[in-house]
């Protein structure tokens, strides 16, 4: 996975942080999380503000 897909960066985020309301979550803990996921496979140096609240906004979606 690559900072560009939010959708699926956020359904595995679902799957392994299900008590965690996205909403509460801190740009730093995010990126910590996104960079470990077994499939991320990106330049952690990439990500940008945007492309945090994207993945937040997908996955606030995701958990409706």
């Amino acid at each position: 996975m690559k900072w560009t897909d939010s959708r699926d960066i956020a359904i595995e985020l679902c799957d392994q942080y299900p008590d965690v309301d996205p909403k509460n979550v801190r740009f730093t803990d995010l990126h910590q999380w996104i960079t470990e996921l077994e499939e991320f496979d990106d330049d952690p140096n990439r990500s940008n503000e945007k492309i945090l609240e994207a993945i937040i906004l997908c996955w606030m979606d995701e958990m409706d």
